[in-house]
């Protein structure tokens, strides 16, 4: 029966409360048979039990169902996903929570009954391994709950073919699944989007790969990036597009160019089908900057450009949006000594080049910095001609020479050879260190190595012309003092910086194994000369043949030989009046080699 209280809240007469409340509930007819239903249901109802209720009106929040006790049940609005469309007498499903709830009221539930009915209708409609879809609902620990009618679980390893970076961008997203496992007795399903991706995407490959071909251009998404490059979705398959194939011009790193999702256009490098691999070029979708590079930048042609790079061994400059240049290290400076191109340039710094060399196969450019000033080596043949006096310090030594700095940025090369006629010279540190500041005379000047050769023993007339070979004769016997010992015979200084070498085999009569049993070092003897050689510039001694003396026949001219030592110049010291040549002449019996 229509409660006459709804009646009298209408407000109208009974007969026009009566057709409304009719059109309401619909016909007695209808009315009888929920009676009916509530009647029978009501004598056995339990807590938990799926239930049929009727709306019979709104109470403040809550809607009002009779499901056929003495008292009703109050649901709130919210647990009505239709409330619009909700009106009094509508037959609706409800959950008997409890029996006796707060205020005398039964306690029921809309929600927990549309969930129950979904829950039944999903395991009754679905299997494992069927593909269902719903909305994420939130992240919860491990995952993503999704409602596909009821709240279901998909675990966070699930969601992608790679783990997304946050689980978070999902909520709200609506998706297709697959069915991983249904459990009736926990009520619980667990879902895989990622399994039916990689199932879709593993027929889409099939397709992808039969049609493909190399030279082809693609539209993909860009599913990862990294240090070396981006993974480009093809649909079913992922190419590789190499950091190196973005871009005609520099880039450090492909996000500079491309984020996540971003839709490209690029062209199929390479295909390996048997490993199931794509090589994909962006920059190759556009035409090269290299094809007219010959005729943009002719081979020495200045131009100007900006410093984008600089490595130990150059600095690359930008001549244009994907054309660079390498301006090597030596390419610097025509005088100064550049340790680092960061001594000369700065990223971002606008220079002026001359094109060196290109190399269009390998999309290289050779640049010069120093070509855009003067060569002052160009000068020096002019400024510093052979036999030019020259005073500069000494920068650096080696074990070859000293390098005298003549001028700003133009070195010299002293070698040891050059260094003394007379004195024998094993390392530069012997005479010089660095900072000295010595004279020289110009030897050479190479201007295609860049080199000048310098001297310092030519300031000096050589006396191994006429002043070692008229003070020094073979025959004589001469005072000197021991310099060196060595295995095969022992220095002798004649004079300051002269030596003469004494050979083991003229220490003694008889065979000497180690010249210190015969002479000690820095000791003083007498030595008869057996030959002065102006061309290696030697002087030949014998210990034993000056101790024969006279006793051994001599030379008639013996003692006119012997004496006078002084007739050098600079180079002479009185020497002994001492006997001659002996027998055998000045060379004596023996072989000896300097």
């Amino acid at each position: 029966m229509i409660d006459e209280t709804l009646i009298a809240s209408l407000g109208v007469a009974d007969d026009e409360a009566m057709a409304l409340l009719g059109e309401v509930f619909g016909s007695s007819e209808d009315e009888s048979r929920m009676d009916e239903i509530l009647v029978d249901q009501a004598a056995d109802l339990r807590a938990g039990k799926l239930i049929k209720g009727r709306v019979i009106g709104f109470a403040g929040d809550d809607v009002v169902v009779d499901v056929g006790l003495k008292s009703e049940g109050l649901i709130p609005r919210e647990e009505f996903p239709n409330l619009n469309e909700l009106r009094v007498g509508d037959e609706i499903d409800v959950l008997l929570e409890s029996l006796e709830g707060e205020g005398g009221l039964i306690q029921l539930s809309k929600r927990k009954a549309d969930r129950q009915i979904a829950w039944q209708r999903i395991v009754d409609t679905s299997n494992e391994g069927d593909e269902i879809e719903g909305t994420v609902m939130r992240k919860i620990k491990g995952g993503l709950l999704v409602d596909i009618g009821v709240p279901v679980f998909m675990p966070a390893s699930q969601v992608d073919i790679r783990r997304p970076h946050e689980l978070g961008d999902f909520i709200g997203r609506k998706i297709r699944a697959e069915v991983l496992k249904i459990d009736t007795e926990r009520r619980n399903i667990v879902i895989s989007r990622r399994k039916l991706i990689e199932r879709e995407r593993e027929s889409a490959k099939s397709r992808l790969m039969e049609t493909i071909n190399e030279g082809d251009i693609v539209t993909g998404t860009v599913k990862n990036i990294a240090d070396f490059g981006a993974f480009v979705d093809l649909g079913g398959i992922d190419g590789l597009l190499h950091i190196t194939d973005m871009s005609w011009g520099r880039i450090n790193h492909p996000s500079e160019l491309l984020k996540i999702d971003d839709k490209v256009e690029v062209k199929v490098l390479n295909i390996d089908r048997d490993k199931e691999k794509i090589a994909l070029g962006l920059k190759q979708t556009e035409s090269s900057p290299w094809e007219e590079i010959e005729a943009k930048f002719p081979v020495g042609a200045r131009i100007s450009g900006e410093v984008v790079n600089i490595m130990s061994y150059g600095a690359f400059i930008r001549l244009e949006d994907g054309i660079e240049g390498l301006v090597h290290i030596s390419e610097m400076s025509w005088t100064r000594r550049v340790n680092h191109p960061s001594e000369m340039v700065n990223v971002g710094d606008p220079v002026d080049v001359v094109v060196l060399e290109i190399d269009k196969n390998k999309h290289e450019i050779s640049l010069g910095m120093k070509q855009t000033e003067v060569n002052p080596w160009e000068l020096v043949t002019e400024k510093y001609p052979p036999g030019t006096l020259v005073t500069g310090s000494i920068r650096n030594l080696a074990n070859y020479g000293a390098f005298v700095e003549i001028e700003p940025g133009i070195d010299g090369l002293l070698h040891i050879s050059d260094m003394s006629w007379t004195k024998k010279v094993t390392h530069p540190n012997e005479l010089y260190k660095k900072g000295d500041e010595v004279q020289c005379v110009v030897l050479e000047v190479d201007q295609d190595k860049q080199r000048i050769s310098l001297g310092i023993k030519q300031l000096t007339e050589d006396p191994w012309h006429e002043a070692i070979p008229g003070a020094y004769q073979p025959g004589m016997v001469v005072r000197g003092k021991v310099t060196k010992i060595t295995n095969f015979g022992v220095f002798v200084e004649l004079e300051d910086d002269l030596e003469g070498l004494l050979h083991i085999s003229e220490l003694a009569d008889h065979k000497v194994e180690n010249p210190q049993d015969v002479v000690g070092q820095d000791e003083e003897i007498d030595v008869k000369i057996l030959r002065v050689d102006t061309v290696d510039r030697k002087i030949g001694l014998s210990l034993k043949r000056a101790q024969w003396g006279d006793a051994t026949g001599g030379d008639s001219d013996g003692g006119n030989q012997g004496g006078g030592m002084g007739g050098m110049g600079g180079m002479g010291k009185p020497g002994p009046a001492r006997g001659g040549m002996d027998d055998h002449g000045a060379m004596g019996t023996d072989k000896i080699e300097f």
